[in-house]
């Protein structure tokens, strides 16, 4: 059974789906998937085809947002966020473990919640993102400009 942590009324990430996650995904709600976990990033991964084509049979929406866990860019955020206000909502974002779609919300949040706020959000769904500060801090100046 997959881990789903709700970050939002609108929003869940969930560390590595398999095809057979789908049914879940359907009896708990979900309308769209996004996937921020780029293919091939480990031997043992299935790609992003094989999970979405179980996912579409079941008329839930899939994206695909790879996204470098080295180097999260503010573009990846800006995509991010736009994936999360276009998809039918609720949505559930993965990633290899969600902490990478954890970070890509809480940049993305910065400057429209409370960092505090954002960090308390995050670590409730079991993601210590406290070394994240400095950046979410500076996100938020610059959406204040």
């Amino acid at each position: 059974m997959a881990d789903f942590r709700k970050l939002t009324e609108t929003l869940s990430v969930a560390p590595q789906l398999l095809a057979g996650d789908a049914d879940q995904l359907k009896m708990q709600g979900y309308r769209s998937v996004l996937c921020n976990r780029p293919d091939y990033e480990a031997v043992e991964q299935p790609t992003y085809k094989e999970i979405a084509g179980a996912i579409d049979a079941l008329g839930i929406t899939t994206e695909f947002q790879p996204v470098s866990n080295q180097a999260i860019t503010d573009e990846d955020v800006d995509a991010f966020a736009a994936h999360v206000a276009q998809l039918e909502a609720p949505v559930l974002a993965y990633c290899r473990s969600g902490t990478r779609c954890t970070v890509l919300w809480a940049l993305s949040e910065a400057g429209n919640r409370p960092i505090d706020e954002i960090l308390n959000i995050a670590s409730q769904a079991g993601y210590a993102l406290d070394a994240l500060r400095p950046r979410l801090e500076a996100r938020e100046l610059s959406a204040k400009k």
